[in-house]
């Protein structure tokens, strides 16, 4: 995106930008550590000085992790799990009703009860179990086994437990977003670990430009290696890959973190990345995992039934090259 970031999860780095002769606002840069991963701010906020800002945003980052977080056994999402409550708030309310919406499209792919089997695969904060008995954790996987009356979370099955961390975030980007707006912002990026909310031009006057990175497995560099890069001045934006979290089996098998709730199992294919354009930073994240977990000839498929769709896959070709599929809508915003 152009900034060099300099990161530190005891500080936070800020630097506010002078306005040009060409009348351009001023900005104002915050770097940090939110919801655990990397946060990165520019915008010409009005209303607060960049202390104020990140005041503000820590503020929100503790109310996010206590209501949504899968990792923080006190948080109301892992109390609800528990079920030592029954009571959800506007988070959990807002996540489930999106997740609804894209499980729709996704012919049981898309799925947030999916959490026992992300944690006996591993991927929930506990090691994976070495043999884990899939078919007894799906009679209590589905979307029908749960549902809000009121502001209360009722259960089919007391085992069944959610997992927002294929939305939560993105929808903390959105949040992300709404604050710096509330502070006077017209024009701003905002980025908490690679999943982007934007509006508006950046310092040269131009849409913001975001980077994809190329999904090689295990890399976890910050942008030095990008596929591509899209322009983009309005909405939100997320990537999703199995290249970062996975591991090898005793068999050498790859176990991916994205895991299709129909069978319990990894979801390993040719698609290696997608990277969707939408609205909010919460559809984008959601339909993400959507289309990653449908693998890469079902992702296609669906992607011809939803017209006006932002997406950008990479999927894997002969030997180390890549294969690549935009559809229409996303072909304006990618960068040559």
């Amino acid at each position: 995106m152009g900034n060099k970031r300099v990161r530190g999860a005891w500080a936070v780095v800020a630097a506010v930008v002078l306005a040009s002769c060409t009348g351009r606002p001023d900005y104002t840069t915050v770097d940090g550590v939110m919801l655990g991963t990397t946060l990165h701010i520019v915008a010409d906020v009005r209303d607060a000085s960049a202390q104020e800002l990140y005041a503000a945003v820590m503020d929100l980052d503790r109310e996010a992790k206590a209501s949504m977080s899968i990792f923080d056994e006190n948080s109301l999402l892992s109390r609800l799990n528990r079920n030592q409550t029954d009571t959800v708030d506007r988070h959990i309310a807002f996540n489930l009703r999106l997740a609804d919406s894209i499980g729709a499209l996704s012919d049981g792919r898309y799925d947030v009860t999916v959490k026992p089997l992300v944690e006996a695969w591993g991927f929930a904060g506990k090691e994976a179990q070495a043999h884990p008995n899939i078919d007894s954790i799906l009679t209590f996987v589905g979307r029908e086994k749960v549902h809000i009356e009121g502001n209360r979370l009722v259960k089919a099955d007391p085992r069944v437990q959610l997992d927002f961390n294929s939305v939560a975030k993105g929808y903390t980007v959105d949040l992300l977003a709404a604050l710096v707006e509330r502070f006077g912002a017209e024009n701003y990026i905002v980025d908490i670990g690679g999943e982007v909310r934007c509006r508006g031009v950046n310092r040269q006057g131009n849409p913001w430009r975001i980077g994809v990175e190329t999904p090689f497995d295990g890399n976890m560099s910050d942008g030095e290696y990008l596929q591509r890069r899209i322009s983009l001045s309005e909405g939100g934006l997320a990537t999703s890959g199995n290249y970062r979290r996975f591991y090898l089996d005793a068999d050498g098998n790859k176990v991916a973190h994205t895991i299709d709730p129909r069978t319990g199992h990894s979801v390993v294919s040719r698609l290696l990345s997608v990277t969707v354009v939408a609205p909010t930073c919460a559809e984008a994240d959601a339909l993400g995992t959507m289309f990653l977990a449908m693998g890469a000839d079902d992702a296609r498929a669906a992607v011809d039934r939803m017209p006006g769709v932002k997406v950008y896959f990479i999927l894997a070709g002969e030997g180390d090259a890549y294969e690549e599929y935009v559809s229409p809508a996303m072909k304006p915003l990618i960068l040559e």
